[in-house]
């Protein structure tokens, strides 16, 4: 009762009180008018969050997923992720130095055919000149000296090029090497994982099979919470006790 309600009663104006009462009334229900609103809307804003989205795993949302660990999927097993990662690096890196042979091939086997072309313009070369010296008046020997020497220059550069592109290949090949330290290295990171795993089962290994367990409690008297165990938790523990 508010102060007005008993200022009106003491003087017992019984028509003021239910003035204000109706005055209060009409206050209050205002009130919960927003707070029901509010709440509705809260209602429906929180049911949106916690739809789940059928792509991620069972107990997961869109709101929650980024607080959980990731499930033990075989998509994300550290251990079985490295694997692919070695098998897969392995297998690009192999398919590279496939690529790679084979132009370095390329390359040699054009150089080889440079070469036997260089013969034939070097033997030009001195046959024109020979001409051009006996017959100076001859002009088409001076012209094919002069085409044939280009020509052999010419050649000349391109198998200087095919040689440098061939040293680089090497450098590459022997840049590519170091895939197969980092995978060693990453076999290692595998093998000191994998021996932590088994010694951790073993150091929690007990001489109990967990199916012949019996079940954990849900409720230990001096617990804070009031969680008791249901019907169905006591017949399913005593039918453990039974087996």
């Amino acid at each position: 009762m508010t102060q007005e309600e008993l200022d009106a009663l003491m003087s017992g104006a019984a028509d003021d009180i239910d003035a204000l009462d109706d005055e209060v009334g009409e206050e209050i229900s205002d009130e919960d008018l927003a707070n029901i609103l509010g709440s509705d809307t809260s209602t429906q804003e929180g049911a949106q969050e916690e739809e789940v989205d059928e792509s991620l795993p069972a107990g997961y949302s869109n709101a929650t997923a980024h607080h959980w660990p990731l499930p033990a999927t075989d998509e994300n097993k550290m251990v079985h992720q490295l694997d692919d990662v070695t098998k897969e690096s392995e297998e690009k890196a192999t398919e590279i130095f496939d690529i790679i042979e084979g132009i370095s091939n390329d390359l040699m086997e054009k150089e080889e055919n440079l070469n036997s072309i260089l013969e034939v313009i070097s033997s030009n070369v001195e046959l024109f000149t020979t001409l051009s010296v006996k017959f100076p008046e001859v002009k088409a020997f001076a012209t094919q000296l002069e085409k044939n020497q280009n020509a052999l220059d010419e050649a000349s550069e391109t198998i200087e090029v095919l040689q440098n592109s061939g040293d680089s290949i090497m450098s590459v090949m022997d840049i590519m090497q170091y895939q197969d330290i980092h995978r060693q290295k990453i076999e290692r990171v595998i093998n000191v994982m994998r021996s932590l795993s088994k010694y951790m089962n073993t150091l929690f290994e007990g001489r109990i099979d967990d199916d012949k367990r019996v079940s954990s409690a849900t409720h230990i008297a001096g617990d804070t919470h009031n969680d008791l165990a249901s019907t169905d938790d006591i017949e399913a523990l005593l039918a453990q006790f039974g087996n």
